[in-house]
């Protein structure tokens, strides 16, 4: 039992020892190895298990993937006198280790260092141009015609010279001589939002809502205006075809009443008696109804048939 304890505490002895000896470096690092805080050899960039000096010697690594930097919003000044906040990003990697481990140390610091670097040289492009340079990268036209029609919308999307993506490309170029000699590979800037400063903005709202407002009368008056000629040409359409429909009645109406006259006067040509039976017939109705109190001696015209009918009724029947 005592020996397996004491193999057990020589294991135990030995690893410690190794492990001040040895030590891993991991596929997406790098290491700086100091001894008593000055660079030992040359920067290790494979991965694998390394030696080193126990106590003496210290492993400092870095990291070797490309790493995101995103600087704070900054007020700038454009040319033409117009406050803005400007937000940037940016991808940068640790290229020469041991020269980023003299000048500075971590990541901490370099991040620090790039705010100052990269805010500059953004602050120095952009007070070289109009805003109008920063916002737009091309001078395709806008797809609201409202808007590019307006005064305020012809004042906006003036013609760029250089647009925002020469400008972020003067940003890069600029801050990447600066950020090499401290080991470090920028390899990309971007703009990430432009926005107005709070007293700019609110002006800009009131004239863009101003703006909008005055489109909506001119179209709201527009859309009126159609609508009463629409209504109008409805009018006109209306007593068009009520004029036409009533002309066509007049004539329907005038051909039948002269088709009825034809038929009366045949019938009165052939047999007039008839006719005047039937037009006498066709008057009691109109003349008498059950409300009516009529006095006539029955010697009257108005009688003359019905005396007749009684005559042919009572005349006896020859057999």
């Amino acid at each position: 039992m005592n020996i397996l304890f004491r193999l057990v505490l020589a294991l135990c002895a030995l690893g410690f020892i190794a492990s001040g000896f040895l030590y891993t470096v991991d596929e997406t690092e790098q290491v700086i190895v100091t001894r008593f805080g000055e660079p030992v050899g040359a920067p290790i960039t494979t991965p694998g298990l390394k030696f080193k000096l126990p106590i003496a010697d210290r492993v400092n690594r870095f990291d070797k993937r490309w790493l995101e930097w995103n600087g704070d919003p900054n007020q700038i000044p454009t040319k033409d006198k117009k406050y803005i906040w400007v937000d940037t990003f940016g991808r940068w990697r640790i290229s020469d280790p041991l020269l980023f481990f003299q000048s500075m140390r971590d990541e901490r610091t370099a991040q620090s260092r790039l705010n100052d670097i990269i805010d500059g040289e953004t602050r120095n492009v952009i007070a070289r141009y109009n805003l109008i340079e920063a916002v737009r990268a091309t001078n395709r036209a806008f797809e609201d015609e409202e808007y590019q029609e307006s005064a305020e919308g012809r004042e906006e999307i003036e013609d760029i010279q250089i647009g925002r993506e020469k400008l972020t490309a003067q940003i890069l170029e600029a801050a990447q001589k600066t950020v090499h000699k401290f080991g470090i590979e920028l390899v990309d800037v971007r703009i990430q939002r432009i926005n107005y400063v709070n007293e700019v903005q609110v002006k800009v709202f009131e004239r863009m809502i101003s703006e909008r407002n005055r489109i909506a009368e001119r179209t709201r008056s527009e859309g009126f205006g159609k609508s009463a000629e629409i209504r109008g040409q409805k009018e006109r359409e209306l007593k068009q075809i009520r004029s036409e429909a009533y002309r066509r009645a007049q004539e329907v109406r005038g051909k039948g009443e002269a088709e009825a006259t034809q038929i009366y006067a045949d019938a009165y040509g052939r047999s007039p008696e008839f006719y005047e039976l039937m037009q006498t017939l066709e008057v009691y109705p109109r003349a008498i109804d059950s409300s009516t109190s009529l006095f006539i001696g029955t010697d009257t015209d108005f009688y003359r048939f019905l005396k007749s009918a009684d005559a042919v009724q009572n005349t006896p029947k020859k057999h």
